[in-house]
């Protein structure tokens, strides 16, 4: 099969096309014919040596796929030859073909293309844990997600919106600013222009925002302390400008706030399929219904990854990056 591999850590241009052995399927695996993969950070952070795979996992890139499934494991049940799907994986997305575990499995959300499907399971698995499990939204609550139009924003936004919140978006540009709009967010801020901590607190009355989901890190640590409510969480994805500052803590205290974070890459099998039962059951239906939809940004062949993962490192795409494999 058909792949891309990272020749070395470095920049997009290590990335190659390349000949690969097919996967097998593990008992519990589908074997699926990739037709489309998502492109997300995590990959570029592993193609610069940063973020290695998983034991066991694949070294190929890519954490999320829609294909058909070709091959079924021995102790699968609930899926059959031909059924269309989508998935998370632990790597091994940017190929032909790619096995993914039952669990992680779900069917393409009726009226979805493809390259549709593909731009869903990353970000979904990641908001529905961070923002609903772990976070803890729930409706009529002020809910804050930096970085509003990445893939996790724009479906950041919508599911909060869908379950009742009251949604506050940060970009760094008016065109990005109306397109969290048009997602539905309440109340828009560009970072460039405003100072995020007093456009939330104008926003709430002075009140802070009860969850915030936050991918920056650096110093935003410390002013999404200051944008809180009272009781108010922060849940912690990434760090795009640093991993380490410098925290007062006695807004942690005098606020009562909940600072965590998470990964999901190397979370068992059996913690992702619970996600996936409750994405199944609470968040799929709204697929039929086109309430949310996932907001694509650009398609590139297999061929084309190093342009891929360009784009996404030049921050100046709104919604999912896909690749088109087949």
């Amino acid at each position: 099969m058909r792949a891309i591999e990272i020749r070395e850590p470095g920049g997009p241009e290590v990335l190659a096309v390349v000949d690969r052995p097919m996967p097998e399927a593990k008992p519990g695996d589908l074997l699926v014919r990739v037709r489309a993969a998502g492109v997300n950070r995590p990959d570029c952070l592993q193609r610069q040596g940063f973020y290695p795979p998983p034991p066991g996992a694949s070294d190929i890139p890519g954490l999320e796929i829609a294909g058909e499934v070709v091959g079924l494991g021995s102790r699968v049940s609930g899926f059959s030859i031909g059924d269309l799907v989508c998935g998370l994986v632990p790597g091994g997305g940017y190929a032909e073909y790619c096995v993914l575990d039952q669990g992680s499995a779900l069917p393409v959300p009726g009226g979805l293309t493809m390259n549709e499907a593909a731009a869903v399971p990353e970000t979904f698995f990641t908001v529905w844990h961070n923002v609903f499990q772990r976070g803890g939204l729930k409706s009529g609550e002020s809910f804050l997600v930096h970085g509003g139009t990445s893939g996790i924003g724009t479906t950041a936004i919508q599911l909060a919106k869908s379950f009742g919140a009251r949604v506050l978006a940060t970009a760094g540009s008016d065109a990005k600013c109306e397109a969290m709009r048009a997602l539905g967010a309440d109340v828009v801020i560009n970072y460039r222009d405003q100072d995020f901590v007093a456009a939330v607190g104008d926003a709430t009355d002075g009140a802070g925002v009860n969850l915030i989901l936050d991918m920056v890190g650096g110093d935003y640590v410390n002013r999404n302390y200051q944008a809180a409510s009272i009781d108010g969480r922060i849940v912690q994805i990434a760090f795009l400008t640093g991993r380490k500052t410098e925290v007062d803590l006695s807004l942690l205290m005098t606020k009562r706030l909940t600072h965590t974070g998470s990964t999901l890459r190397a979370r068992s099998p059996d913690f992702k399929a619970g996600i996936a039962a409750e994405l199944r059951s609470r968040v799929w239906p709204l697929f039929k219904d086109r309430k949310i939809l996932p907001v694509m940004d650009s398609i590139y062949s297999l061929d084309q990854g190093p342009a891929a993962h360009s784009r996404i490192e030049d921050g100046a795409h709104i919604g999912k990056i896909v690749i088109e494999v087949g």
